[in-house]
């Protein structure tokens, strides 16, 4: 029997009944009034019985009667439009529309019977009649458009090729998504119940179980259903604990599917004509970090922004085009993209000039190691405002070449802070990372160096009394998504069949999304007053052996059965965990609840400046071993872990005793 279900089902015959087209209007109409006919026939043959006897003289079948019952119902259904629903997708709407035709000719027909008999004395109709056609008539329409919808329903879609699904959510947001997904024509989706948190026990809506995640037999049942996906409502996304709460089901097996543009609305909203099947679409990683959108106070931002010149060195990259975007939205006057990257700049110019047609943009290739090019653009440009972006970030790569990250990532930054110091810039914000906390490879040592120089210059401005920029720091962990990063590698490595290559079983992470990471940039620009170095609350750490499996299973596949995970060993310079703290420091807290200020230990500016120049000497000489041995000087915290350059931490450690 199974065998034959499966020969049906991989057969054409659903795509073929699916492809069939809609019956025109007035064939619909010719069927309606065939119905109406023989309901009109069997209510004047019951009627006719009963009267049978109090009144021999009845006709029945007049065939002026026929006409006047049968014209009105189609003028009443001209009125309502009842031909114009497609018969297989009939809905609640539709049988209003039947019930309301067939009152109104009922009641036409009443009054033109009562008005005959006022002028000749004698009725048109039986009134039973009209009362028993009108039953026998909304009966047998409404009974055409339910078993039109049930065949097509049971033969074509839950036997064909609609995927069989659960909503996440029992308001109305959820119940909206619901009924949108039964209503549409085209789904590929069917709506087989509801999730809740609460306990429904033998509860429904639509007719459909609810299904409470309080039951330790959820998993079972659902798979009893044959449930293959869960569609999240937005509500749910916004909760605090969706990750946890879709866990269980992502362990299972089961699709989890959102509605990403529908993540704003709040409870109660109506979302009605939204095209529900454009879309639903599979959740992704990003959406699971398990975090309450982080809100921001917009107002202090559009001050800062808005009507100024803004500078974004690094424009092209990942964090650098989010904060573009963003500030494109506060009416700056002119915002200069610098990027030494041709084509991935360009690629963020023709996406500007598409969305932002008011805004000014300057598009520059530039390198921010080359001083007097910098210093061209800040003259002739004259930012008010600059967020520093560029910087090379990965660590395997700098840990190779630990001059050009020194030249890139420390001589960059200097260059840029001194021309926003020699041009009268207001705000100068720089991006960092927590691989400056106890830095344990080149590249993370290199933004220390260079938070080290910004603070030690902010502080010798403030002590001289004269007018300077506000020089803030800003540290974040890893972004998701960005370029380069573990989410696109695993995307790439899962389309590929794997295997998923992770570098320790126990390697742990800080995630944030690129646009909630840049919110945070902008909001510690607003409220530094110099010298700062923000850190921002990161939320729970991630395993990323655990990131790899629900990257694998939300993509429908299981680990280490259909994609292997490989552990491949720390690359040079990596460590198990980040720290978004040295331990000696504190933290104090902001006006925003996501932003904290560190507590740092301070440097001298003229005290760190010759260490600066011969770090500088060594990188531009390519002196690599010198390079790493100064920076290890100038931040004794930091110590290599497995690369090449641990062996500097033993010399300098003999050099100590």
């Amino acid at each position: 029997m199974d065998n034959f279900k499966n020969k049906i089902k991989s057969s054409n015959i659903f795509a073929y009944l699916s492809s069939i087209g809609y019956l025109p209007r007035w064939m619909v109409l010719l069927v309606d009034v065939v119905l109406c006919i023989v309901a009109y026939f069997c209510a004047f043959q019951l009627a006719y019985h009963y009267y049978y006897f109090q009144y021999a003289s009845v006709q029945l079948y007049e065939i002026k009667n026929i006409i006047i019952t049968l014209g009105c119902q189609i003028l009443w259904f001209w009125v309502f439009h009842t031909y114009s629903g497609i018969l297989r997708y009939s809905t609640f709407i539709d049988a209003t529309k039947l019930l309301y035709a067939i009152i109104a000719n009922a009641s036409t027909l009443i009054t033109i019977h009562y008005l005959v008999l006022l002028a000749i004395g004698k009725g048109v109709f039986l009134r039973l009649g009209i009362v028993l056609y009108a039953i026998f008539a909304f009966l047998l329409l409404f009974s055409l458009r339910l078993v039109v919808k049930t065949l097509y329903d049971t033969l074509v879609i839950r036997a064909g090729r609609a995927i069989s699904v659960v909503v996440y959510g029992t308001k109305s947001a959820g119940i909206s998504i619901a009924k949108m997904i039964r209503s549409d024509v085209n789904s590929h989706y069917r709506v087989d119940g509801f999730i809740d948190d609460r306990s429904n026990q033998n509860k429904q809506i639509f007719g459909l179980p609810i299904f409470s995640t309080k039951s330790k037999d959820i998993i079972s049942n659902l798979q009893k259903k044959r449930i293959k996906a869960i569609v999240v409502s937005p509500l749910k996304l916004n909760d605090v604990n969706i990750t946890k709460s879709l866990n269980c089901f992502i362990d299972a097996g089961f699709q989890i599917l959102m509605i990403p543009s529908l993540r704003h609305y709040k409870e109660g909203d109506d979302i009605s004509g939204f095209d529900i099947e454009k879309n639903l679409k599979k959740i992704q990683i990003e959406d699971l970090l398990g975090r309450k959108p982080i809100e921001i106070d917009k107002s202090p931002i559009e001050k800062m922004i808005a009507g100024k010149v803004i500078l974004i060195t690094g424009a092209a990259g990942s964090i650098g085009s989010e904060i573009v975007r963003q500030l494109s939205m506060f009416k700056p006057k002119k915002l200069i993209l610098l990027d030494n990257a041709e084509t991935p700049l360009h690629n963020i110019r023709l996406e500007l000039t598409e969305k932002f047609h008011n805004i000014e943009y300057a598009f520059v290739i530039a390198d921010v190691r080359m001083r007097d090019r910098i210093e061209s653009v800040f003259s002739e440009m004259r930012p008010n405002v600059v967020f520093h972006a560029a910087a090379y970030k990965h660590v395997p790569l700098m840990e190779d070449n630990p001059a050009e990250c020194v030249l890139a990532n420390v001589l960059g930054s200097r260059n840029v802070a001194d021309m926003a110091v020699k041009y009268g810039t207001e705000s100068f914000v720089m991006v960092s990372t927590d691989k400056a906390v106890n830095p344990t490879n080149v590249m993370g040592c290199s933004k220390r160096i260079a938070e080290i120089y910004v603070q030690s210059l902010s502080k010798k401005l403030a002590n001289q009394s004269g007018k300077a920029p506000r020089f803030i720091t800003t540290r974040f962990g890893n972004v998701l998504g960005s370029n380069g990063s573990v989410i696109p590698l695993f995307r790439q490595q899962i389309e590929k069949g794997g295997p998923v290559t992770v570098t320790h079983p126990d390697i742990i992470r800080y995630f944030m999304t690129i646009p909630e990471a840049c919110q945070l940039v902008l909001e510690a620009g607003t409220i530094g007053n110099g010298g700062e170095i923000f850190i921002f609350d990161m939320g729970m750490p991630v395993k990323i052996a655990d990131l790899a499996k629900k990257m694998i299973r939300l993509s429908g596949l299981e680990p280490g059965v259909d994609i292997q995970i490989e552990y491949t060993g720390l690359r040079p310079g990596e460590k198990l965990y980040e720290e978004l703290l040295n331990n000696e420091e504190l933290v104090k807290p902001t006006s925003h609840d996501k932003i904290m200020i560190a507590n740092v230990r301070e440097y001298e500016y003229d005290e760190m400046l010759p260490m600066y120049d011969k770090l500088f000497e060594y990188a531009q000489e390519n002196q690599n071993y010198l390079v790493v041995r100064t920076m290890k000087e100038m931040v004794p915290e930091y110590k290599s872990q497995n690369s090449v350059y641990q062996q500097i931490d033993s010399e300098l450690k003999n050099n100590y005793l």
